[in-house]
């Protein structure tokens, strides 16, 4: 499974990738919405965990993005991760974003996720 780890915390990224890594699978990063919109549409992943609160393009955003292209990543599965996941969880519905998981995030949360993801998508 190839993830996209979207996160402007630097550390964040460098452990969602480093765990998605070790449970056997590929990772890459962008900095930002920006960055990860012009990712997606070089590369096909089939999970991106995103944050919310980015500069230049907020996860939100990139979520209405993705909806207004499908054609960039019909079958990636986004999973929002972030301290104001909560504040966002009625617009997340509303772009038919299912997961969303509250940081801080314990290691065994994202453990899970990833063991979670695996078996939704070989099902």
């Amino acid at each position: 499974m190839r993830f996209l780890v979207v996160d402007d915390n630097e550390d964040i990224r460098d452990v969602f990738c480093r765990l998605v890594e070790r449970a056997g699978h590929q990772a890459a990063t962008s900095v930002d919405g920006m960055d990860a919109v012009e990712t997606l549409q070089r590369e096909a992943f089939d999970v991106m965990l995103l944050d919310l609160t980015m500069p230049r393009m907020s996860g939100v955003d990139v979520v209405r993005w993705l909806r207004e292209h499908p054609e960039v990543a019909p079958d990636v599965r986004i999973v929002v991760i972030s301290a104001w996941a909560g504040e966002h969880r009625a617009v997340l519905q509303e772009l038919g974003i299912e997961t969303v998981m509250q940081k801080p995030l314990r290691i065994q949360q994202l453990t899970d996720l990833i063991a979670e993801t695996l078996h939704a998508l070989e099902s």
